[in-house]
Order: C-alpha cells, then structure tokens, then sequence
C-alpha cells in the first residue's frame, strides 16, 4: 500500500473536503442529537456521545450547540427525529460505497442520493450488496508533529490497538477493533496526545486502484455525496496513488 491514499486518507488530505463550517456543525449535531436519543445524555457512559462531542470539539463548535443538541436528542429540548440509513452503491470504476446518512425524510433523502450517484458515473445497490465488503473499525488520525512514530505503536499497541500505519508522511493512522476504541482513544488521551480525527467508521476489506479517468470522477462523486445534508459519513473501497491524487487536485 505505500505511496497510495485510501478514501479516509484522502479526505484528510482534502481538508474534510474543504466542507464547509455551517456544513459540518450540522453533521456533528445530528449526530449528537441522535446518540443521545439512542444512549442517554451522559457522555460517561454513552461511548458514541463521547466520541461525538470529541468530533464536534475538534471543529471547534461551540459548548452551547453541544448542550442544546444533547438535550434535544434527550427530550428536554424540542428537536427534529431522525432516521438513521445506510445506503449502497457503486461508483465509477466499480468502486464500492456506503453512504451513512441522518433523515428526517427517508423518501427524499434515497431520491437524491439515487440521482447523484446515477448522474455521476455510479449507481445504487440492493442493501447487502457491497456492506460485506466493509468491517466496522476504530480509526484514529494522529499528526506526525504528536508523538514519535516508536512511542505512539508501543502505546497504540499495548491499549489494545490493532494496527499503526506509517507509510502517510503526515499523519500517523491507528485501527482498532470497535470493542478497544475506547481504550486506545483513553490511552492516547491520558498521555496529552492530539487526533485530527478519532470515529468507528466502515473500513474496506480490500481496495481498488482506478484509472485516471475513473479516479477523477470517483472523487468528484464521493465529494458530492459527502457534501449532502442528510448524509454523516461516506466510506469506499477507491485507492489512489499518491502521484495521481497530486496530478488531480
């Protein structure tokens, strides 16, 4: 895999897809809203809430919207209900997607993503048809300035970790289980360790590298599918090499 970025990496690379502010407060309240409505309002013993204030902290939203989305998930705040669906495609290339969305309009929400993917080069699958394809896994992005490469594997690893990979010239990306998040995300905690990004997300069993025609206009698909209200999260199978990722923005 060296000198290649994955769909996570890229996103990383491309600045979350220089989504923007408003946009991405919106994704973080959801998605607080809905982990406090499904495990209470106390982070301490709702890990998904957890982690959701830590993502939303880290795009520096401010307390006030947290609290309030905690209480509209919880029921002391009036708030939208939202319906959590995760969609199945294919993009150009054949490359595999899974769309995580939050909807409080299932019938709108599956429309629109259906005519992005088909005006884009992709189309959407039967549900099963490419989630096999995916395992649910802790995913933590930790900038090379942070720690030494050495000390980070030692402690990612001894915390449970299952995985640190350092091929990225940047960024330092650890896996875990779902089971042993927690324990890596405290263990990078306890010793003042940053994350520019911590979440359970689907990671691909394999991936596929594409041609250069196909790889523009996968990223072009995948960007607009991330940039969609109703739509949390997007993994994919899609690889591309770090020559052609430079080649293309």
């Amino acid at each position: 895999m060296s000198g290649h970025s994955k769909w996570a990496t890229i996103k990383r690379k491309k600045g979350a897809l220089d989504a923007k502010r408003g946009k991405i407060f919106t994704k973080w309240i959801k998605e607080i809203t809905v982990a406090a409505r499904n495990g209470g309002g106390d982070p301490a013993g709702n890990p998904r809430l957890r982690t959701a204030i830590l993502g939303a902290k880290g795009v520096n939203m401010p307390a006030d919207n947290i609290d309030r989305a905690i209480k509209k998930g919880t029921g002391e705040l009036e708030g939208t209900s939202y319906e959590e669906i995760t969609y199945e495609g294919y993009g150009p290339g054949g490359i595999a997607i899974l769309m995580e969305s939050l909807t409080d309009n299932r019938n709108r929400t599956t429309g629109e993503l259906r005519h992005i993917l088909t005006k884009n080069g992709g189309r959407m699958a039967e549900a099963g048809a490419v989630q096999w394809m995916f395992q649910s896994k802790g995913v933590f992005a930790v900038p090379r300035s942070a720690v030494d490469e050495d000390t980070l594997i030692t402690l990612a690893l001894d915390a449970g970790a299952e995985d640190v990979d350092t091929e990225d010239p940047e960024t330092y990306e650890i896996t875990t289980s779902p089971q042993q998040f927690e324990a890596v995300r405290a263990a990078l905690a306890d010793k003042g360790i940053v994350t520019t990004s911590a979440e359970v997300a689907k990671v691909p069993q394999n991936v596929i590298s594409l041609s250069e025609k196909d790889a523009e206009a996968a990223l072009k698909l995948m960007e607009v599918l991330e940039d969609h209200d109703d739509v949390q999260r997007v993994s994919s199978n899609l690889d591309i090499s770090s020559d052609l990722l430079a080649k293309l923005e």
